[in-house]
C-alpha cells in the first residue's frame, strides 16, 4: 500500500449538503477499491491564482489516503467527469504529515507578541 495526498477543488457555489456529498462519495470509492481514508481535510473556501472555468474561488478538500495504484487510477477517473469539480491533484508521499493543519485559523495567536 502506499501513501497519497489527494487534493480536489469543487467549485464555489457548490452548497454545504453538496459539499459533504462529494467528501463521501470519493471516500467511499477509495474504499470500495481496498484503500484508507487516513484523514480528510475540508480547506474551505479559498481564492484561486486565476480564473478556471469562471470561477474565482474554490472549495478545497484534502484526502490523505493509503491505497494501491488501482484505487487512485478509478478515484480520478471518476472526477475527470464530475462538473462538481474544478481540478484534482494526487501526490504520493514517504510519510504522512497528520499534526499540523495547514489551513486553520490561529486565533490563539496574541497578535501583540510579534
Amino acid at each position: 500500500m502506499n501513501l497519497y495526498e489527494h487534493t480536489i477543488i469543487a467549485r464555489q457555489d457548490v452548497s454545504p449538503t453538496q459539499l459533504k456529498q462529494i467528501q463521501d462519495k470519493y471516500s467511499n470509492i477509495v474504499e470500495k477499491f481496498e484503500g484508507n481514508v487516513v484523514k480528510l481535510e475540508n480547506w474551505g473556501l479559498m481564492n484561486l491564482s486565476y480564473l478556471i472555468k469562471k470561477n474565482k474561488k474554490g472549495n478545497y478538500i484534502h484526502f490523505k489516503i493509503k491505497a494501491n495504484g488501482k484505487t487512485i487510477s478509478e478515484l480520478e477517473k471518476n472526477e475527470k467527469i464530475d462538473k462538481n469539480l474544478l481540478r484534482y491533484l494526487t501526490v504520493k508521499v514517504k510519510k504522512f504529515d497528520l499534526d499540523t493543519d495547514y489551513f486553520k485559523k490561529n486565533e490563539d495567536k496574541d497578535p501583540s507578541s510579534s
